[in-house]
């Protein structure tokens, strides 16, 4: 079982983006030391609670500041962007860290309807919904798979990091992404922390794939979000400030992450339960690694899952190293060779 972590750079109550940046450069660097095998940044836009808007601009220093981990998007939201554009950019990282880049490929907008507007660059109507050509010309720049007669057919072999290309997964949280990723054969990752219904189309993907592709394996990976404390109590604690913010998301009112005191006082006050297994309706698994470790373990047996991506969300940039490592503990992940964890508590990058 792999574990990796998914970082959708939070931005805490008081602070800024850029601290948020540099706090996921120093989360990057921890999760290297205690083991984790791969480390994505997502991609949200317009609103003062994520700062990762960029993924393919945030690998790079990431990578930069790492030595073995793989580094890359979770996701990229394709319908945002040219195919050949993306290709050309992981392309580019591919090839200046060789082994270490994926493309993760989203569908999702990643935003409200005016920000995805905002983000075209024709404006004279919404973008058409052609996402499976979109995803089919991607691959095929990367691939090298051009049809011959296709009039960008010459684009695919003058990728600037060739013979280097980024490892491709299709991310999803329906029934739809499931069935793409098995017909083209793409690793797939599903959303848990989306949709924690998702075990069958986990199953359904595996038996589409075997059936399409005999000649390689499907691989299955599942982000779930989690909070891991020295205490039960603690960690409901620390996750208050998240059942707030998206509790406030599904109202429309995008703020940055709350101080846990805030939000508990604004649970209350709505007579939503501050101790749970959600987080506004989603699944949310919460405690000490004694709580915890078995039910990360059992979410990634329903889904049958070769892999594990941690998502977390704290206030305080320091509770939420802590949670992973203590995750890393209970799991026994093993740091790269050459890796002695030592004193992980560091110096982050602002003190909170």
């Amino acid at each position: 079982m792999r574990f990796s972590v998914l970082d959708q750079s939070p931005i805490p109550e008081g602070l800024t983006g850029v601290d948020a940046l540099r706090n996921t450069i120093d989360l990057a660097q921890l999760a290297e030391r205690l083991g984790y095998h791969r480390y994505w940044v997502a991609e949200h836009h317009g609103g003062p609670m994520l700062a990762g808007a960029a993924p393919e601009v945030l690998i790079g220093p990431i990578a930069s500041a790492t030595k073995t981990i793989r580094v890359g998007s979770g996701g990229v939201m394709l319908p945002h962007y040219s195919p050949f554009k993306i290709a050309e950019a992981f392309s580019i990282l591919a090839g200046l860290f060789p082994g270490r880049i994926d493309l993760g490929i989203g569908r999702a907008a990643g935003t409200d309807p005016l920000t995805t507007f905002a983000l075209q660059r024709d404006r004279r109507q919404a973008s058409p919904d052609d996402f499976p050509d979109q995803l089919a010309e991607l691959l095929a720049y990367l691939e090298d798979d051009m049809p011959a007669d296709h009039p960008f057919a010459r684009l695919a072999g003058s990728l600037p990091g060739r013979p280097e290309i980024p490892e491709r997964w299709l991310l999803g949280s329906s029934p739809q992404s499931a069935i793409w990723a098995a017909e083209i054969g793409l690793s797939y990752a599903f959303a848990d922390f989306i949709n924690p219904g998702g075990a069958a189309l986990a199953a359904d993907y595996r038996l589409r794939h075997a059936a399409e592709h005999r000649d390689r394996s499907s691989r299955t990976a599942v982000a779930v979000w989690a909070i891991c404390a020295e205490t039960d109590e603690e960690a409901q604690y620390l996750a208050s400030s998240s059942r707030m913010a998206m509790r406030m998301l599904r109202q429309g009112s995008l703020i940055p992450v709350p101080r846990p005191e805030k939000a508990i006082e604004y649970l209350k006050a709505i007579g939503e339960p501050v101790t749970n297994g959600f987080v506004s309706g989603r699944r949310g698994i919460i405690g000490s690694p004694a709580t915890v470790a078995p039910k990360l373990l059992e979410v990634a047996d329903q889904y049958g899952a070769e892999e594990l991506i941690v998502v977390t969300i704290t206030h305080d940039h320091q509770a939420r190293r802590r949670s992973y490592e203590l995750i890393a503990e209970a799991m026994d992940l093993e740091p790269p060779a050459g890796e002695a964890t030592g004193d992980l508590t560091g110096s982050p990058v602002s003190a909170l």
